[in-house]
C-alpha cells in the first residue's frame, strides 16, 4: 500500500509487460538507492507472473485489465500519481537497463532547476552506449527534427528514464501519447514552454527475454513518431489560429 503523499514526495513507477524475469531486480534495486520511496509497478496485461513477482519484491502493483501499450501504461501511472498528490515521478523501465543510482540526479535536477522533466541521458557521457544502426540512424534524425521545433537540442530523445514534476504530471493526465510516447511527450510539453533538461545515465544490457524492437519495427517507430510529432504541431498551430481570429469578436 503505497503511503500517505508527504511534501515534496516522489514516486517511482515502472511500467512492465511480460517482466517476470527482470522485475524483481528492479524493485529491489530501486528499494536500495532509494530507500523508503515507493515504488508502484503497472502490470500492463502481462501474461507471466509480472504482477506476482513484483510484489514479492516489495513493490506495489497497478494491474491494468487489458493491455493497453507503453503510452497507455505509463499514463495510468501518471494519472494515480497526480490523484495521489505526488509532486514527482520518475519513470524506470521494467527490463533492468536503468540504474537505480542514477534516480538521486534526476531528481535533484528536478529540484535545483525547476524544470518540469529530466531526461537520463545515455550519450551524455565518453562512454556513451551503443545501440543498432536503425535506432541509431533514428536517434540522429529525431534530434534534428525536434532541435528547432524545442529550441535546443535534446541528446537522448528515445529515453524512457524520465522524471517529472506535478506540472507535467497534470498535462500528462489529460494528454499523453499512447504509442512510441517519449518523443511525443516532449512536444506536448513545449507547446506549454516547459522546459526539460538532461542529466548523464548508464544503460544496462536488458537482464531478462529480449526487445520486441526489431530493424522493421524500429523503422515502424521511426515513421509513426514523426507522423505523430507534426499531428501534434499541427493541431497546436490550429488552436492557435482559432484563438487569434475569436480575438477580436471577444473584444467587439
Amino acid at each position: 500500500m503505497i503511503p500517505p503523499v508527504t511534501a515534496d514526495a516522489l514516486l517511482v513507477i515502472v511500467p512492465a509487460f511480460n517482466e517476470e524475469g527482470a522485475i524483481a531486480g528492479v524493485v529491489r534495486s530501486v528499494r536500495q538507492h532509494v530507500p523508503g520511496v515507493p515504488v508502484l509497478v503497472i502490470d500492463d496485461g502481462s501474461l507471466d507472473a509480472t504482477a506476482v513477482t513484483a510484489r514479492s519484491a516489495g513493490a506495489d502493483v497497478l494491474q491494468l485489465p487489458h493491455h493497453l501499450g507503453l503510452g497507455g501504461c505509463v499514463q495510468a501511472g501518471y494519472k494515480l500519481a497526480f490523484e495521489l498528490g505526488f509532486e514527482y515521478v520518475i519513470r524506470v523501465d521494467g527490463d533492468g537497463q536503468h540504474d537505480a543510482r542514477d534516480i538521486p540526479r534526476i531528481l535533484d535536477k528536478l529540484k535545483t532547476t525547476g524544470c518540469e522533466m529530466v531526461i537520463g541521458s545515455r550519450f551524455l557521457t565518453p562512454d556513451a552506449a551503443r545501440t543498432g544502426v536503425v535506432r541509431w540512424l533514428g536517434i540522429c534524425l529525431f534530434r534534428l527534427v525536434l532541435r528547432p521545433i524545442l529550441g535546443k537540442p535534446v541528446r537522448d530523445p528515445t529515453s524512457g528514464f524520465v522524471g517529472v514534476n506535478r506540472r507535467a504530471l497534470q498535462v500528462f493526465t489529460h494528454s499523453f501519447p499512447l504509442e512510441y510516447p517519449e518523443i511525443e511527450t516532449l512536444v506536448v510539453l513545449q507547446r506549454r514552454r516547459f522546459r526539460f533538461e538532461e542529466v548523464p545515465c548508464k544503460m544496462r544490457p536488458r537482464v531478462a527475454g529480449r526487445s520486441s524492437i526489431t530493424a522493421l519495427k524500429s523503422l515502424y517507430y521511426i515513421t509513426h513518431v514523426l507522423l505523430g510529432v507534426f499531428v501534434n504541431i499541427l493541431k497546436f498551430e490550429g488552436r492557435l489560429r482559432r484563438a487569434a481570429e475569436s480575438a477580436p469578436e471577444q473584444g467587439d
